[in-house]
């Protein structure tokens, strides 16, 4: 009887533990593919990253931690309501001495409870955090977006330069291609005795070469990729498969030169003018250590006084008040007036500062344009190159075969063509990667 309860109750529960632990492989799953990137495109390896990179999630804590840090100043503003309670035993009561005899003044228990109110009604602590909360809460965000910046900026070019050596892996491979079918042509010449055995050896020669270079490249997109990883803050042995389009990146290559620089758009020019406005809010905190600092406070006292502790709290003597304190110091050695002056310098060199970011932009600008600009006619100049070489390798291929040209002239257009093709692919990343770096010069870099 007592098998047949344990085997109907346990027919009653097992569906739902079977419910319950499928649901949890599910989410566990849902987890894990939501992590991973179906089709790593820029646009979602960038996106990726600013969802998940530790910096920018740090800076977003830290625009956190600041909001709060300027509720806690606000919050001086509000009434400030305390209770303190104290109680003494006194071993020996002070006595005096009044119309010449001895009169005890007080008694051996005291206790007291107090309710104490203060209201600051000018304090100049206060009143710059009331001032200023906006422009904190401004730089804190100015600084989340300037890590964005630097985070899109280095995942974008991780991405090209990824996408450049596996385009040099891929001509690696044609190459290899190519040069094991020149290796059998040229082994079954000096096999038939057409040849000597230096057309042979000159094709094995390149073939491992082509084989170490490919090596080498294989190992390079490993370290790039892992790099990359890195930036994205990427799931450890999750696959990411970089998805692009040649044709879509060549359109991408176009970029107007004739714009012209607005520092604003700068965030580094910006944060700048965040850090001037905070000073010159810091002038006039120093100002007004000139006012004096009222406040309004008051407070309820119960007291209990007895000499003998298990009668102390019978009976309580209360007293009460209220008042205003104004706080004014007279003198203090000059220290007013030295904080005020060195706020002041510290503005004078914010416009210096604004001076020398507006020199450097205009600088990094030129510099940024220039790069681009050769980028740009040697990436028109190796693309036409590629098509020259192909043709050219297919020739001497031919002629080769057909007993014209010798070994030498093949291997020589087919380095030659696969120096074009690298040289193609390296200057496709260059000039992306310039124009990345003249849209920052320029501020334009969205996310």
């Amino acid at each position: 009887m007592l098998r047949d309860n344990i085997i109907k109750r346990w027919g009653l529960v097992l569906p739902f533990v079977l419910v319950l632990v499928c649901c949890s492989l599910a989410v566990n799953s849902q987890k894990n593919s939501d992590s991973i990137l179906q089709q790593a495109r820029l646009t979602d390896v960038i996106q990726y990253a600013l969802e998940r990179q530790p910096l920018v999630e740090q800076s977003l804590m830290d625009e956190a931690i600041t909001q709060l840090q300027v509720r806690s100043k606000l919050s001086e503003w509000y009434p400030q309501i305390n209770f303190d309670y104290v109680y003494q035993h006194i071993f020996s009561v002070q006595t005096s001495i009044i119309g010449g005899s001895p009169v005890r003044l007080g008694v051996n228990n005291t206790a007291a409870l107090q309710f104490s109110a203060t209201q600051n009604i000018f304090d100049r602590d206060v009143l710059l955090a009331n001032k200023t909360k906006e422009t904190v809460i401004l730089q804190s965000r100015q600084q989340t977006e300037n890590t964005k910046i630097d985070l899109v900026v280095s995942v974008s070019k991780a991405f090209y330069d990824i996408l450049a050596t596996e385009q040099q892996i891929k001509v690696g491979k044609e190459n290899t291609v190519r040069l094991e079918r020149s290796f059998q042509d040229a082994k079954a010449r000096y096999d038939a005795g057409i040849v000597d055995k230096t057309d042979y050896k000159r094709a094995t020669i390149a073939l491992n070469n082509s084989r170490a270079l490919r090596k080498t490249n294989d190992e390079a997109l490993k370290a790039k990729t892992e790099y990359l990883r890195s930036l994205m803050n990427y799931p450890e042995g999750g696959l990411l498969n970089i998805s692009y389009d040649i044709a879509a990146l060549e359109n991408e290559i176009a970029l107007d030169t004739l714009q012209t620089i607005d520092y604003r758009l700068r965030i580094e020019y910006r944060l700048l003018e965040t850090q001037k406005a905070l000073q010159e809010a810091n002038v006039k905190y120093n100002k007004w250590s000139y006012i004096p600092s009222v406040s309004a406070n008051g407070a309820y006292n119960f007291n209990y006084l007895n000499n003998e502790f298990g009668k102390l709290y019978d009976k309580y003597f209360p007293n009460s008040y209220a008042g205003l304190t104004l706080s004014f110091p007279i003198f203090q050695g000059g220290k007013r007036k030295h904080d005020l002056q060195q706020a002041e310098w510290q503005v004078k060199r914010s416009d210096l500062a604004l001076v020398a970011v507006k020199n450097a932009i205009n600088a990094e600008y030129s510099a940024a344009l220039a790069t681009y600009k050769a980028a740009l006619a040697n990436y028109l100049a190796l693309r036409e190159n590629v098509l020259l070489a192909r043709e050219v390798y297919d020739v001497i291929q031919l002629q080769y075969r057909s007993g014209v040209k010798t070994y030498l002239e093949v291997v020589t257009a087919e380095t030659d063509l696969r120096t074009a093709e690298i040289n193609y692919y390296n200057a496709l990343y260059q000039i992306l990667s310039s124009k990345i770096d003249v849209q920052k010069s320029l501020g334009q870099i969205k996310f």
